[in-house]
């Protein structure tokens, strides 16, 4: 069988939206409505593979930066989206195809973020032995931290000491309608502690909010009817993503956010398997934050990698 690898453009929208509705590795944030979001801080350069007869095989979300493809430098992760009929020696041709179109269009390296296995709906992984097959480099390497929420995960001493603290003082926890409501706290504690804004503004998060209303969501604990902790999180079908949390001084006195967080957990077992707290990585994956990643392994989460690698095409 034979491939073809073209540009996406926006006339293809509908086709790129409803592949990506049988993909078995498949995320909201691949949607064009969500990758568009930031279009001007990015040059699009994602592909669309088709078969010999023009049928939709695989897509992947990228964008170009001096001559280096990225999959996708707006996005945690990508690389190939694909239905469960692709079979691994068809990924391997295609695989080929996809260097072959990069090298005409320019391009000396791949940067190439695969899809961690948590996300997958079925097992998706051809793109990994492709990988080796062209003798990529492992480029970056992240941990997250993770709890399998239908598992036994436990929740340290400390962890259950400070959510019954937070009871006493009278934390209560729920859901807002819109992330905003939380942002102020977000960007004060991302400004004391990390010298930093966070990625989304207000605006940006709440229209990703309407766009995704089951997948994006926002969580705070108040105490005397304010907020002093706040939870942002990302959702597919089977994972839940902490992509905020911020807890101000408040907060941190009456352990809020170890009451919130659990409350998130609680909340996200009715309909998710697992609950990814993301990364605590800096410096390129070289440094590992150990009080970071110790809190998140405190409430029993373990650790799943975030890969990042490299394929020359000179």
């Amino acid at each position: 069988m034979s491939f073809k690898v073209k540009k996406y453009t926006d006339s293809e929208r509908s086709l790129w939206n409803g592949f990506l509705l049988r993909c078995k590795n498949a995320h909201f944030m691949f949607h064009r409505d969500f990758m568009e979001y930031h279009s001007d801080r990015f040059k699009d350069f994602s592909l669309i593979i088709t078969d010999e007869k023009d049928n939709v095989i695989t897509l992947i979300p990228g964008n170009a930066s001096d001559q280096v493809f990225y999959s996708h430098q707006g996005l945690t992760f990508g690389g190939f989206l694909m239905d469960e009929n692709i079979h691994a020696s068809e990924l391997i041709d295609i695989f080929d195809e996809f260097k072959d179109f990069l090298k005409k269009s320019n391009f000396n390296k791949i940067i190439y973020k695969p899809i961690p296995v948590i996300y997958h709906q079925y097992p998706a992984q051809e793109d990994l032995y492709a990988l080796f097959r062209n003798d990529a480099q492992l480029h970056r390497r992240d941990i997250s931290s993770s709890i399998l929420i239908e598992d036994r995960y436990k929740y340290s001493k400390g962890k259950k000491s400070g959510i019954k603290r937070a009871k006493r003082e009278g934390v209560v926890c729920k859901e807002v309608e819109k992330p905003s409501l939380v942002w102020h706290l977000v960007r004060e504690v991302l400004a004391e502690h990390h010298e930093v804004k966070p990625v989304h503004n207000e605006i940006e998060i709440d229209y990703l909010k309407d766009k995704f209303p089951n997948n994006i969501k926002a969580y705070a604990a108040f105490h005397n009817d304010a907020i002093v902790s706040a939870c942002v999180t990302f959702e597919t079908t089977d994972v839940v993503h902490t992509q905020y949390l911020a807890s101000n001084r408040i907060g941190r006195d009456t352990r809020a956010l170890d009451m919130l967080i659990d409350f998130v957990i609680c909340e996200s077992a009715a309909y998710a398997k697992v609950f990814d707290f993301g990364i605590s990585n800096e410096n390129n994956g070289k440094y590992l934050n150990s009080g970071l990643i110790h809190q998140k392994e405190s409430f029993g989460a373990r650790a799943i990698v975030y890969d990042l690698y490299s394929v020359d095409l000179t």
